[in-house]
């Protein structure tokens, strides 16, 4: 009960404040409302779209990461052989995380995950749960 009430609470603010925006005057975003978080989380790293696709993996070189469990290398070996049988011509190139749950570039490794990240046209990751 006590849990409810503050979730309650949250939920009436936030319906409250959806519905007194006013709309906006004629048009077609008349009927659209603006609905804010009481929350007021916001994120200090700005948004950013996905890296462009490469067109083709057709001479192109794939950097395969493997995080530190144990299936993880396998499972991108398995992956560079269906590249190489699929796009003979392309090449791979593997990267193998071996600390748990850090960011690679938060480790004594990052220098070396830099510069393979420099030498790859497209990655693929393998979690290996």
């Amino acid at each position: 009960m006590r849990r409810t009430i503050p979730f309650l609470a949250v939920t009436a603010l936030a319906v409250a404040a959806a519905f007194s925006v006013p709309p906006h005057a004629g048009g077609a975003d008349a009927d659209q409302l603006e609905v804010l978080s009481p929350w007021a989380d916001v994120d200090p790293v700005p948004v950013r779209g996905l890296s462009p696709r490469v067109d083709t993996l057709r001479g192109k070189t794939i950097g395969l990461f493997a995080n530190f469990k144990r299936a993880a290398v396998p499972i991108q070996d398995e992956v560079a052989r269906r590249l190489k049988e699929r796009f003979p011509d392309c090449e791979t190139s593997l990267f193998h995380s071996t600390l748990p749950n850090v960011t690679e570039t938060e480790t004594e490794n990052r220098e070396r995950f830099e510069a393979w990240a420099r030498e790859v046209d497209a990655v693929v990751a393998a979690v290996g749960d």
